[in-house]
């Protein structure tokens, strides 16, 4: 099992550009199964979510090539509609096939993502959308079977503006005839993106990025060559770690509304950021700043999957830091391998208090998901001496060589 090897201490200096965003290639990848033909996808990150799609995409007969960075996918051929088990086992976003399926052939069989538990989850709220729009759905023996009947238009109000149900329903809808309205709809940059890969094909949809959108169902979609956000999240992480090393770092390629929470929280820990066109630039502080509360929010708020990245960075602040997570339950797994570093973080329920501590210490820690693995590498950064950070296939899922971009700007990572 591969694990990366940090030798802290090093402060972190250069300008670095970095591929697409990983929330968003996931469902435009899904979506070119909903046309008959060729799609062209540039700033492609070759992460391990990615090479899963690939692999989904190649079993059920498409013809699919990566190469630097550009993605081309021909669906004319697709011969199946079912998703092993084995696929969905490793990528839990694969649950977003379930819409482009069924609006491309009106059936599709796959597995609980992630082996879901019966009771409330995630998935409930694709299920319930699916089905007000005439899909039948059924739960058999650990596997989700979707049968469109009567496809029809409607207007569903979502519980929660989740991110993956708002995809689904869009890829449902697009062929669907009549006017589907979504209320209460996820907001993310990420579903703007999915929305304007759609609309490049042929599709008809507004208000994207607002609480309401409307998908007019359109009866064809066409080829298309598209080119993919940058990645909020990967952007947010790299500045912390100019921040944590207390460095000075450039990134390329940013959207400054999509990173405002981020820059936001950054500035209050003492960082001065500014944008100099589509560049952002952090010099970090000489000593770093607690920030009183942060708070994880849909967006346009502060994201969840940042919580864990500026905790590493909040266990080094001048005073006390609270963590409130208000979108997952049990996303402070990382707080026990902080502990062992020497941070002081004391959790409650949804919340975490940090007290700030003088340094942290190199020992051997482990990554049990992605944006904890990654907050890991960043706490290994800081800290004196040697870290081991194991289990780092949770953090290729959506970093591209990590420990390349980290020693381009000065640190000492190593893949072991």
């Amino acid at each position: 099992m591969a694990k990366y090897i940090v030798y802290g201490g090093n402060k972190l200096e250069g300008e670095i550009t970095l591929k697409g965003a990983k929330n968003s290639v996931l469902p435009v990848i899904a979506a070119t199964i909903l046309n008959e033909g060729e799609s062209i996808i540039h700033n492609v990150p070759n992460i391990s979510d990615v090479k899963v799609m690939i692999d989904i995409l190649t079993h059920i007969g498409c013809y699919v090539k990566m190469e630097d960075g550009t993605l081309i996918i021909n669906t004319k051929n697709v011969n199946s509609s079912e998703i092993p088990e084995k696929f969905v086992r490793k990528m839990r976003s694969s649950i977003v096939l379930l819409g482009a399926m069924v609006g491309r052939f009106g059936y599709t069989k796959i597995s609980y993502p992630g082996g879901c538990e019966i009771g409330p989850r995630p998935i409930d709220l694709h299920l319930k959308s699916l089905s007000q729009m005439g899909v039948k759905v059924e739960e058999i023996h650990g596997f989700i079977n979707c049968t469109r009947e009567n496809l029809r238009a409607c207007d569903i109000h979502l519980d929660f503006p989740s991110v993956g149900a708002t995809e689904n329903i869009m890829f449902a809808a697009v062929k669907a005839k009549g006017i589907t309205k979504i209320y209460n709809a996820a907001k993310e940059p990420e579903i703007v993106d999915l929305a304007n890969f759609l609309n490049a094909m042929g599709a008809k949809i507004k208000g994207a990025g607002s609480s309401c959108i409307e998908i007019i169902g359109v009866k064809k979609l066409y080829n298309v060559e598209y080119r993919i956000i940058p990645d909020r999240i990967v952007i947010g992480t790299y500045l912390v770690a100019g921040a944590i090393t207390k460095g000075k770092i450039i990134i390329n390629d940013v959207i400054p509304e999509h990173i405002s929470s981020i820059v936001s929280k950054l500035k209050e820990s003492g960082c001065e950021i500014e944008y100099i066109g589509n560049k952002v630039k952090l010099v970090a502080p000489k000593t770093i700043k607690s920030i009183e509360i942060i708070k994880t929010h849909p967006y346009p708020g502060f994201p969840t999957d940042m919580q864990a990245q500026m905790m590493a960075l909040m266990t080094l602040g001048s005073g006390t830091c609270i963590v409130s997570e208000n979108i997952f339950e049990n996303r402070f797994k990382h707080c026990d391998e902080l502990i062992r570093m020497g941070a002081n973080i004391n959790v409650n329920g949804k919340f975490a208090i940090i007290k700030g501590v003088e340094r942290l210490m190199g020992t051997k820690v482990r990554s049990s998901d992605l944006r904890g693995g990654a907050a890991l590498v960043l706490a290994g950064l800081a800290a004196s001496g040697c870290t081991e950070v194991e289990n780092i296939h949770h953090i290729d899922r959506g970093y591209e060589a990590m420990e390349k971009v980290l020693n381009s700007l000065g640190a000492n990572v190593i893949r072991a």
